[in-house]
């Protein structure tokens, strides 16, 4: 009745669990995305028991699934059907996740969590977070020369972004049986964004660049149009980005669309506190639980030890260190055209990592001038990524699906 004869025949369980205790160990011990990575290690750890039928199964494109020597068309059973027969993990995967139901969820509490004021406040800074979809589309590349598909390569470009939520919903769109490595590799590398970003700006920054103070630079240079009422341009702000970006890019509404939904109810005040609350709270943290646990379920150890997994690790650090190295370079290339300097901390926030990238550059530049807070600023960056990655994925699924 135990599963110790299977673990002995099959030692790969051995490796997931240890991947299992890794994740763990960054999420209680290091405290690396907690709220994430703890639900996440938890799902690769039950998913890989033998007997415990907690393992997700990937259905073909046609919705076959195998399962002891028994096929099964996903597309024509019940959820009841499913959990009886496919396991708890496999109705709550194919019921929340498959359908595209929980990324949208979880970009509505994000929203509702964000505040856009710093980034209204330094519009021009906006930029440098859609430069940093470069690596995007470079590792989309690069991934595609390696072997991969177009669709799985435009999966494994968009952990650049550095977007859990995006990521998750672009794979499961154009190549969901690479969900569990692609969420693990873009959580992981958020979870390492303390340890990323310092790298990359030493190797791509002098320490004049990083001494560029911001504040500085706007009582030398002041901005000519201030922004009066900045409540009404926070509750217009959401509508007019929904808008714009449903006529541009409609496969990107849900995304967005909920995004901005989320923090209209934040910033619409008394009105709609109770809705706001829900959102940022109950909404999210739910949300969050069911998605990291289904996404760790994804982690069997047939479907993550290969070639394929360890092809999506080195390209997801590609992903993230190019993102970050083009909104560095964006702003060396602002800085040669005009006399405002920028400091280039602010265009390697342009990852949608928030606001952990925020505060890791803000960081970086008080060790070289303790009175450089910059943080303000690169939440400008910050938060402009995050609409950059979501459009990005919007294009992808537009032209792939």
């Amino acid at each position: 009745m135990t599963a110790i004869s299977d673990l002995v025949a099959d030692p790969s369980y051995l490796v997931m669990y240890a991947i299992a205790f890794v994740l763990l160990y960054l999420g209680i011990v290091k405290h690396y995305e907690p709220l994430l990575l703890i639900p996440i290690a938890f799902g690769v750890l039950i998913a890989n028991f033998p007997g415990g039928d907690m393992g997700v199964l990937q259905a073909t494109e046609e919705g076959i699934i195998v399962k002891d020597g028994k096929e099964y068309n996903i597309w024509e059973m019940s959820l009841p059907a499913i959990a009886h027969d496919l396991g708890l993990m496999n109705f709550l995967y194919y019921m929340l996740i498959k359908t595209g139901f929980l990324p949208p969820i979880i970009f509505m509490g994000v929203g509702a969590l964000t505040d856009f004021g710093p980034m209204l406040r330094n519009l021009r800074l906006s930029i440098f977070g859609a430069a940093a979809q470069f690596g995007i589309f470079l590792v989309l590349i690069c991934a595609v020369l390696m072997g991969f598909t177009l669709k799985e390569a435009a999966s494994l470009g968009i952990i650049g972004g550095a977007d859990g939520p995006t990521a998750i919903f672009t794979t499961i769109k154009l190549a969901p049986h690479l969900l569990g490595p692609i969420a693990i590799a873009a959580y992981s590398y958020m979870a390492l964004v303390p340890v990323i970003i310092p790298l990359v700006v030493k190797l791509t920054c002098t320490k004049k660049e990083l001494m560029i103070n911001m504040k500085e630079q706007d009582k030398l240079y002041p901005a000519k149009n201030e922004i009066k009422n900045m409540r009404v341009i926070k509750i217009i702000f959401p509508i007019a980005v929904t808008t714009i970006v449903a006529i541009f890019v409609p496969t990107a509404v849900s995304l967005i669309g909920m995004l901005m939904f989320g923090n209209l109810l934040k910033e619409i005040g008394s009105d709609t506190s109770r809705l706001f609350d829900t959102v940022s709270n109950s909404i999210m943290n739910t949300a969050t639980v069911f998605l990291g646990l289904c996404v760790g379920a994804t982690m069997t150890s047939a479907a993550f030890l290969n070639w394929t997994t360890i092809g999506i690790v080195v390209g997801g650090f590609l992903a993230f260190a190019l993102s970050i190295t083009a909104g560095i370079m964006m702003v060396k290339l602002f800085n040669l055209f005009t006399k405002k300097k920028i400091n280039p901390l602010i265009g390697a926030t342009g990852l949608s990592a928030v606001p952990m990238a925020s505060r890791v550059c803000n960081d970086i530049a008080t060790k070289y001038d303790p009175k450089n807070h910059v943080l303000n600023y690169c939440m400008s960056s910050n938060i402009s990524g995050v609409i950059g990655s979501a459009v990005a994925a919007g294009v992808l699924i537009k032209f792939l699906s």
